[in-house]
């Protein structure tokens, strides 16, 4: 059995498809560049970390994107809500390595070095969050597939690491937290990200 595996769930990059409450605020095709650069940001801290790296499409399996097949291996995310979706994908991950970390493509303050922390953490603990700052997690890493800990969850709420490290507690188990980070889900959020910054977005978004 192998080591350590990174499971990423992403969205199909399509125009009306991706962040949506961003596009709200700046318009589809602004937001759909946008995301465009959290994938890439994603794919650059991830493609040299020493595991293995399992991708999950929303939608389709895309094999002619930017994601190359000899270091990701693809996936179709399955299951009836994000929890379902968490859940499945950690019982295929977990079935072939040691250890497991998710994340997503909406965090662009995590980086290589906390991916690696995560996963030195994961061998002393049950169970690592790494919290972010709407009151979700930008990342949990486990050594077993808990079904409790992705189900009666208010997804995308503020509540949802309050309401896991709860499951946490009532299952025993130990668990340890990263550094509280922020995701770009709102023009808010993304004003006070480096992103926009180093896209020059000031002239073009209001």
């Amino acid at each position: 059995m192998e080591k350590s595996a990174i499971i990423i769930l992403i969205r199909n990059p399509i125009l009306g498809c991706v962040k949506t409450r961003l596009a709200a605020d700046i318009g589809d095709i602004n937001a759909l560049n946008i995301y465009k650069s959290l994938l890439h940001y994603t794919q650059d801290i991830t493609s040299s970390i020493a595991s293995s790296r399992l991708l999950f499409y929303s939608d389709f399996i895309d094999f002619n994107d930017d994601w190359e097949d000899t270091t990701y291996k693809k996936y179709l995310q399955s299951g009836n809500d994000f929890g379902e979706k968490m859940l499945t994908a950690f019982n295929i991950a977990l079935a072939q390595h040691e250890l497991a970390i998710i994340i997503g493509s909406d965090c662009f303050e995590l980086n290589s070095e906390i991916i690696e922390l995560a996963f030195e953490k994961l061998k002393k603990f049950d169970v690592v969050l790494g919290p972010a700052k709407d009151g979700g997690y930008y990342l949990m890493g486990l050594k077993k597939g808990y079904p409790e800990l992705f189900q009666d969850k208010n997804w995308s709420t503020d509540s949802v690491l309050s309401e896991t490290l709860n499951t946490v507690k009532n299952l025993k188990l130990s668990y340890s937290l990263l550094p509280l980070l922020g995701d770009i889900d709102t023009l808010e959020d993304l004003k006070e990200s480096q992103l926009y910054e180093q896209l020059d977005l000031k002239s073009k978004i209001t």
